[in-house]
């Protein structure tokens, strides 16, 4: 199981990264060797799925793959690979249907050719996922006899409900089912994957093998965590988690009963099985290696790690040299410079010290403390005159005054952006997004945004175990303990606290999560404790800040709802319910 990082739109890079890890799973020994979902292509590919030449050149990279692996003396090892096809004669799209009739597919290539095709049948529609907009279901269980074994593969969604080609596999006779998958990470998820093979193993008498990719791709990430069960729903094998692995298991299984009837048909509630044979007789019994189940971090652990992957990828698929963000001597913007450097290193880190008239000496200090602590390039230009020239050009005061602070910061470190290369991370956190609590063009301003998805009362935890982290290592905390205990403040008018203008962050994230997590309405916030003036001040806040979200850069999703991808509400919206 090759739980490998592919790019998006990548298929030659993509179709290496096959090749590289099949030579590995055949000098393990490996009899099968099984990718991620869409691996050809990248995990999602959204709307290039509806662009014809994208899915032509995907099902010619399969070809060519089936190919290039054949003629590097790996044929006889079947390679199962995730990839973007269309629905076999589809030389129309019927009206609502999406154009070119794309399909989520896999193919199992052997000896220089695919052995099958086919296509996700059930097609995820919530959350994240779009698919009805992008893809045709496919109706067939393709189960393939392998050294004797009866093995099924099926794609991820077809896994999560109920019906389709799984329901199918106890009636194939298959003793193994593979499942594709290219599942991203969300916090509180429990260990819901293995809960879900476990049962979908002793439903259809069958062992499972989950192989999931790893890696960033715009706000989503994926944490990898592949695993196997045996047909009792007993974990066998388990893979790491936010990075790539090979995972090597031996599985002893029964084998298939009767002679196959090779290229037939069968019906079971709507799902065509198709059976194909490479080969009939078993494998000779040989000393099996232990099988591996990596352990798994704890809950800040595994979000932390989640930020780091997603920043890294970002950085690397789109191809940013470094990263440059402001440092204030706060909490996020500490957080966001550890994430940074945690990720790519201390060298391709640069932060900005940009104090104002209203900035504190400690928070001056605080931020170059950091900046030792993490041997991260540092600078400081001093914002006051850039301000006190638009002061004098324009007569303003109060938030005008304010926000005109954060806007010059912003534009300066997206200026400096555009001279040296650097990618702009944005530092703002969910509660900050969520509220409105932010100057749109200033420091909202970038082009990602580490903590988006992270609520405040998460950036301390976060930041306190980072730091514990360090200590158990014997090293040095990378963030100075000031800026974790200090009130949060932007510092744009002397005395300023977060707190003049926001709730204890500790009773505004629980109210947030609860509208913005749950949906719930104003009548269910009270009936759940909140207090009804402040549920009517905090839905005012949040719905008038949609505006200033849709214009807030990507980042990585790490709640079960997040603001872009799963959550999409009209700009325009006088509802009060």
């Amino acid at each position: 199981m090759a739980q490998v990082n592919p790019t998006v739109g990548d298929l030659e890079g993509n179709c290496g990264i096959v090749v590289e890890h099949a030579r590995r799973a055949a000098e393990a020994g490996a009899h099968l060797v099984v990718f991620p979902e869409m691996m050809v292509t990248g995990y999602p590919v959204e709307d290039l799925a509806l662009r014809r030449t994208f899915v032509d050149a995907s099902i010619e990279a399969v070809h060519a793959l089936a190919g290039r692996l054949s003629s590097e003396g790996l044929g006889e090892l079947p390679v199962a690979v995730g990839y973007l096809s269309r629905r076999r004669g589809a030389a129309t799209t019927a009206l609502g249907q999406p154009v070119g009739a794309p399909q989520n597919a896999v193919a199992l290539l052997h000896r220089g050719r695919a052995v099958f095709t086919s296509a996700k049948h059930h097609l995820p529609n919530y959350g994240v996922f779009d698919e009805f907009r992008h893809f045709v279901p496919g109706d067939v269980l393709p189960v393939v006899r392998l050294h004797g074994i009866d093995t099924a593969f099926v794609v991820c969604e077809d896994l999560w409900q109920d019906g389709g080609p799984v329901a199918a596999v106890r009636e194939s006779g298959a003793t193994l089912l593979v499942v594709l998958n290219g599942s991203p990470y969300e916090r509180d998820k429990g260990d819901a994957r293995l809960e879900l093979c476990a049962r979908r193993a002793r439903e259809a008498d069958v062992a499972l093998a989950y192989v999931n990719m790893v890696g960033g791709q715009d706000e989503l990430v994926f944490d990898g965590d592949s695993l196997v069960v045996d047909a009792a729903g007993d974990l066998v094998a388990r893979a790491p988690r936010f990075e790539e692995a090979l995972l090597v298991a031996d599985l002893e299984l029964p084998g298939a009963e009767g002679p196959g009837m090779w290229g037939a048909a069968a019906e079971a509630d709507g799902i065509t099985i198709e059976r194909h044979l490479i080969s009939d007789s078993p494998l000779p019994p040989y000393r099996p290696l232990p099988n591996p189940v990596a352990p798994r971090p704890d809950d800040l652990g595994e979000v932390y790690a989640a930020l780091v992957l997603a920043t890294r990828d970002y950085v690397r698929k789109n191809r940013f040299p470094s990263v440059i963000l402001g440092l204030s001597g706060g909490i996020d913007s500490a957080l966001t410079a550890t994430i940074a450097a945690d990720a790519l290193g201390p060298e391709r880190v640069h932060g900005v010290l940009m104090p104002s008239r209203y900035s504190s000496d400690h928070s001056v200090s605080d931020a170059e403390e950091l900046v030792r602590r993490q041997g991260i390039n540092g600078r400081t230009v001093a914002v006051g005159p850039m301000i006190e020239a638009f002061e004098k050009a324009v007569e303003i005061d109060g938030l005008a005054a304010e926000n005109l602070q954060a806007r010059v910061r912003g534009q300066l470190l997206m200026t400096l952006s555009n001279q040296e290369g650097h990618l702009v991370l944005t530092t703002g956190n969910k509660s900050e997004l969520a509220s409105g609590y932010s100057t749109l063009y200033g420091d909202s301003a970038g082009g990602f945004a580490p903590i988006k998805d992270v609520w405040k009362t998460l950036v301390w935890e976060l930041a306190r175990w980072r730091n514990a982290e360090a200590e158990r290592l014997g090293r040095t905390p990378p963030i100075p303990e000031e800026s974790i205990t200090k009130p949060p403040s932007a510092e744009l008018r002397p005395g300023q606290l977060d707190t003049d203008s926001l709730p204890d962050y500790q009773i505004l994230d629980a109210l947030l999560d609860d509208y913005v997590g749950t949906d719930l309405g104003r009548a269910e916030l009270v009936a759940a404790g909140h207090h009804p003036e402040l549920v009517d001040r905090v839905i005012r806040m949040v719905d008038r800040a949609e505006y200033k979200r849709r214009q807030y850069p990507p980042g990585p999703k790490i709640s079960k709802r997040n603001f872009g991808r799963d959550r999409r509400l009209p700009i325009t919206n006088r509802s009060t319910v």
